[in-house]
């Protein structure tokens, strides 16, 4: 059985900009999230991150394929 990661990105800058990106919304969502192990989080606190980030990617590109 191999170990592979799945958090693999094709920009080399991408996972930092991820993080900083996660950062932001979870921010926005009050969740105190910080560098390093956040095991002490809810999984509702942990989901909440995530569907917003997808739903601000989601909105991000709705928005630039409308503009071309």
């Amino acid at each position: 059985m191999s170990n592979t990661n799945s958090n693999n990105y094709a920009a080399p800058n991408a996972k930092e900009a991820m993080n900083k990106f996660k950062m932001e919304v979870a921010s926005e969502l009050g969740v105190n999230l910080k560098q390093g192990y956040n095991g002490d989080l809810t999984s509702r606190e942990s989901g909440s991150i995530g569907g917003e980030m997808v739903r601000q990617m989601i909105k991000r590109q709705q928005e630039q394929m409308s503009n071309k």
